[in-house]
């Protein structure tokens, strides 16, 4: 899917990828021409192609866009390249790992056109405007509904349920460590459990046969039953994936189901709100402000859904019909305060690694 590749793989090979750009090009991935500007971002980054051309046309710049792997490994390489960008626009960071950019001073001010209409909780700087709320989306357990049909199992529905026998050996997630959706689902253990619970919610997953996957793409593609696009492959039914993961299944299919054929546990959920920004050091300024502008342009906020499979931030943007249709609405997503997840993500990573994968 992804067309639904959230938070892709081949971390490794495009980070090492962006570091020989940075080599070759003493650090800088823009061409230095005016009329060009590139936007760092991760492997999922989707746009249409007539809504990405209209843009090149109103404004006269050429976009070029330079992939870096998993959301994760994107923004790791983003501050090692801190002041001597590869690109003038970061795009893909969200909540749970915005404040390391922020600390270490990779993001410039910029108030982009259209924050107007963008709901204040989401607006993460405020003062500064150094990131710009591009999308928002929900992390939580998918399931394949025709495998536990088949076996005549209700599918889990809350985080506690994934710790019971009768789903041992059945769930996949992604590396906490390097993976955006992994680091939600970590993060929504501590919602639900608290600081000094999670940890014993995880040692009861592990001996539940829980799988760490490198990377959303590993997890849903490779082992999860339910994707098209792994035509089966895996033998996991169970998956940390999006609330907006089901449509993708849907799109294109001649006859569509009146149902998608994967389904959302709603009490597994985590809030993302993913952002841009422009690059200390960036080559073209102006050029990386109209594409800020850009990103938070109606046009392509309508355009998110059905390409990167995630909700819009305008509160005046349209939700097309099959995201509508198939996507879940998670009423009441578990979050951490940003301020929290500064403070202690490094630590609950390493002790997550300790219990999840060592």
């Amino acid at each position: 899917m992804k067309k639904h590749a959230r938070r892709a793989a081949a971390a490794t090979t495009a980070v090492l990828t962006l570091a020989l750009l940075a080599t070759a090009c003493g650090g800088s991935g823009g061409s230095g021409d005016a009329k060009t500007v590139t936007l760092v971002t991760h492997d999922s980054f989707a746009v249409s192609k007539p809504v990405l051309k209209d843009f090149e046309k109103r404004s006269g710049y050429k976009v070029k866009v330079l992939r870096g792997g998993d959301a994760g490994a994107a923004v790791n390489q983003a501050v090692l390249n801190k002041g001597n960008p590869q690109g003038d626009v970061f795009f893909g960071v969200d909540n749970t790992l915005l404040s390391r950019p922020l600390d270490k001073g990779v993001f410039a001010p910029y108030k982009a056109k259209g924050l107007d209409k963008v709901p204040q909780r989401l607006q993460a700087d405020p003062d500064k405007h150094r990131v710009t709320p591009v999308d928002t989306g929900d992390v939580c357990v998918n399931y394949d509904r025709k495998w536990f049909a088949d076996k005549k199992l209700d599918p889990p529905r809350t985080l506690d349920d994934l710790t019971k026998p009768r789903y041992k050996n059945l769930l996949v997630t992604e590396d906490a460590a390097g993976s955006s959706p992994g680091l939600a689902f970590l993060l929504a253990s501590v919602a639900e459990f608290g600081e000094d619970g999670w940890q014993g919610y995880w040692k009861k997953l592990r001996a539940n046969g829980v799988e760490v996957a490198s990377s959303w793409e590993q997890a849903y593609n490779d082992r999860f039953t339910g994707s098209r696009e792994g035509k089966g492959k895996g033998d996991k039914p169970l998956v940390v994936s999006y609330a907006s993961s089901p449509p993708a299944e849907v799109m294109g299919v001649e006859n569509p189901p009146e149902k998608a054929p994967t389904g959302v546990a709603k009490g597994t959920c985590f809030r993302q709100t993913e952002y841009a920004g422009l690059l200390s050091g960036a080559e073209n300024t102006k050029g990386g402000k109209a594409l800020l502008d850009f990103l938070l342009s109606k046009r392509f906020q309508e355009d998110l859904p059905l390409q990167m499979f995630v909700n819009p931030v305008r509160e005046d943007a349209r939700l097309p019909k099959l995201f509508s249709k198939y996507g879940e609405t998670v009423d009441d997503p578990a979050t951490v305060a940003p301020k929290k997840i500064a403070e202690h993500r490094e630590q609950w990573i390493k002790t997550w690694t300790s219990l999840a994968v060592k």
